[in-house]
């Protein structure tokens, strides 16, 4: 693959999987994915726990705008990886889904958040993993 894989992350509001698994992707990447994240019904603002969990890590994504779902970013992605969206995220021949079932950490203090962040870092280091081994 002589172009950056892209990769969608889609869930319910994109306020806190989605959002904190783009921006381990892009950390844990180092400019080798393209990553965009975005949610069928998305929240007003990115979940505070999930930032929190992820700032214990040095990462922020305080700045970040939940963003809504959309035909052509899921047409730009390779992979699309679902999130607990159900049947409104769209799907298109030709590509890649994965759906990650992952506890939704809306409401939930960051207590509750970290296991959820360090599954979501798991799978990440996984699919960058198999993303960056194939061959060119």
């Amino acid at each position: 693959m002589n172009r950056k894989p892209e990769v969608l992350f889609v869930c319910i509001h994109n306020a806190g999987r989605s959002q904190m698994a783009a921006a381990l992707l892009q950390h844990h990447g180092l400019g080798r994915v393209e990553v965009r994240s975005a949610g069928s019904a998305p929240a007003d603002q990115v979940n505070p726990a999930a930032a929190q969990a992820l700032a214990e890590w040095g990462l922020d994504i305080t700045a970040e705008v939940p963003k809504k779902l959309t035909t052509e970013a899921v047409e730009a992605s390779d992979v699309v990886i679902t999130m607990g969206c159900g049947d409104t995220c769209p799907v298109f021949p030709g590509k890649r889904y994965l759906d990650w079932e992952l506890q939704d950490p809306a409401g939930q203090g960051v207590e509750a958040v970290r296991p959820i962040r360090d599954d979501i870092d798991r799978r990440v280091r996984g699919l960058l993993a198999e993303l960056l081994d194939q061959p060119a």
